[in-house]
């Protein structure tokens, strides 16, 4: 299965609109998402609880609770069939925590806004991925996604051209768009709403998408797992299934 890491040490860059917007993306193929947020505010947890009896189920585990009665690797068990699990990241992450929270990781992305404070911050995070979770440039695991964006201002211009020093691909721009939040209310992504509304939105996304797509063994530096890294998923299951230490629902 195909591992993606959405982190950034900062809050506010916007991880989880981008974590719920792949999984709403993926379960809109017929694929079979899963959400681990690791985030205690637990905002992708409420947004699959959000989801209703039409859209595609997407299963999610409660990543911040913990449970003394099971061991950790129980309570992160993915269901059978999975095809990608998507990590949604808590704030304030430490970079020794990097290594652990990045581990199988066959793609990292990290999502920057364009403001002083961010660009600094987003430096940081690029720095301890590379220095203290040891990710290789030439391995293509890390990309950054440039979030609300409004184009043809000055801070989006200083974004961009801090972003080409990195040396990390920038994978996409996304917007300063309403419907994100419009979807965020209902429990859906872009991709699930009216094409006529989100043409522009869903656009901005090919480039992320078409650079998840790629990712493989031979270009990510990780084990290739032909079985479910693209194929589509056995079927649906439960509608919106949680898991969390708790056993609730």
């Amino acid at each position: 299965m195909n591992r993606i890491v959405v982190l950034n040490p900062k809050g506010g860059s916007g991880k989880t609109t981008i974590a719920t917007n792949l999984a709403s993306y993926f379960a809109s193929q017929q694929q079979k998402p899963v959400l681990m947020d690791f985030d205690p505010q637990g905002s992708s947890l409420r947004w699959v609880r959000k989801r209703k009896s039409p859209q595609p189920p997407i299963y999610v585990i409660a990543a911040f609770e913990r449970d003394p009665r099971v061991t950790r690797s129980f309570q992160l068990r993915v269901p059978a069939g999975t095809t990608h699990v998507i990590v949604d990241t808590p704030a304030a992450v430490e970079a020794r925590q990097l290594p652990e929270l990045t581990r199988d990781a066959r793609k990292i992305i990290v999502p920057v806004l364009p403001s002083d404070i961010d660009i600094h911050a987003c430096s940081r995070c690029i720095r301890d991925l590379l220095l203290v979770a040891k990710i290789r440039r030439e391995h293509n695991r890390i990309g950054v996604v440039a979030n609300r964006i409004r184009r043809n201002t000055i801070t989006y211009q200083s974004l961009i051209r801090f972003l080409k020093t990195l040396g990390i691909p920038i994978v996409a721009t996304i917007r300063d768009s309403q419907n994100y939040l419009r979807a965020a209310e209902q429990g859906i992504g872009v991709h699930e709403m009216k094409s006529y509304v989100t043409r522009e939105d869903i656009e901005e996304w090919r480039p992320l998408i078409n650079w998840l797509e790629v990712a493989s063994g031979a270009s990510s530096g990780q084990p290739s797992d032909k079985d479910s890294s693209r194929g589509p998923g056995n079927g649906p299951g439960p509608l919106n299934p949680v898991l969390s230490s708790s056993g609730s629902d």
